[in-house]
């Protein structure tokens, strides 16, 4: 039987490993020592099912990441410095671009 990523998500970790036991993959062989969050991503691997990931829209999230590179060299330069000031501030700015990447994220 076929598989989507998100109903192997939404089963147990002993169907999971059932799955694992009936298809017989090398690569599972300690399926039955293996946690879901373990044993998801090589069973999604070993039956060629693309595994989930969060999509974000409406942000440029290059540019936001291009951001928070540049204000973590501040941050560093702040800490160097001992200059809490301008510390609390890039913190600051971080927090809200994390935030708002999180906001965006499907």
């Amino acid at each position: 039987m076929a598989y989507t990523y998100d109903e192997l998500k939404d089963k147990t970790v002993g169907e999971l490993r059932e799955i694992a036991k009936d298809t017989g993959h090398d690569d599972l062989k300690g399926a039955l020592q293996m946690n879901k969050e373990h044993l998801l991503p090589v069973l999604c691997r070993v039956l060629g099912i693309q595994t989930h990931h969060h999509v974000v829209t409406g942000i440029d999230k290059p540019g936001l990441k291009a951001k928070m590179r540049e204000l973590k060299k501040q941050r560093d330069a702040a800490l160097e410095a001992q200059d809490h000031d301008t510390l609390k501030d890039v913190r600051r700015q971080l927090h809200r671009i994390n935030h708002e990447i999180r906001a965006h994220m499907d």
